[in-house]
């Protein structure tokens, strides 16, 4: 397995990652995590690449040795109204507004991110595999966003969210042909395959 390096300054810096982002239903969901020094969890790396049962082992674990986290919802009537990238952001500077400690750099997943209250910041390309505040923060948004989408199963279990967490899965869309769609969804996004029209 790769080593990670805990961050990218020397300084009190955040890691921020979101989950959700290619869901058909539910918040896209984001965290913000700032590691001491001494932080050691060998087997952190990017969320996507460990299994249901890691990930819920290590989020108590990075709970306890953060210095600060933070996890943040944007919901789809947001999502629907200023776009999904936007929304992302917006999970990730609420995240980072929630910290109890200020950090003086933040690095980011991806390619895009907004100013946020002057700090620096860096955008890393699969950052989650290179960082491990990101990778930290990547665990926490994705395993905070599947207990909200698992709740919303216990309502809707017709849709199998307990199971795809909202993702477009064949079980996912053919519920939507068959039921079609709750408060839940993302309106702005194809729901189904363009040969399939739903009546909104």
């Amino acid at each position: 397995m790769k080593t990670l390096k805990r961050q990218l300054t020397k300084g009190i810096e955040a890691g921020t990652d979101e989950a959700g982002r290619g869901c058909l239903a539910g918040p896209v969901t984001a965290a913000a995590v700032i590691l001491p020094k001494s932080f050691d969890l060998p087997f952190l790396n990017d969320s996507k690449k460990l299994t249901d049962a890691q990930r819920y082992r290590l989020r108590p674990l990075i709970e306890e040795q953060a210095l600060a986290f933070a996890v943040s919802h944007v919901f789809q009537e947001e999502i629907d109204a200023i776009n999904i990238l936007n929304a992302s952001i917006k999970a990730m500077q609420i995240a980072l507004e929630q910290l109890s400690l200020k950090p003086e750099f933040i690095l980011v997943d991806g390619n895009r991110f907004k100013p946020f209250n002057t700090i620096p910041h860096e955008c890393i390309i699969k950052g989650d595999e290179k960082y491990l505040n990101i990778a930290a923060a990547s665990v926490l948004a994705k395993t905070y966003r599947d207990d909200f989408m698992k709740k919303l199963d216990e309502t809707f279990p017709e849709y199998h969210w307990k199971k795809n967490k909202g993702y477009p899965t064949l079980a996912h869309r053919k519920a939507i042909e068959n039921f079609g769609i709750t408060v839940h969804h993302r309106k702005s996004f194809q729901l189904l395959p363009k040969q399939l029209k739903l009546n909104l």
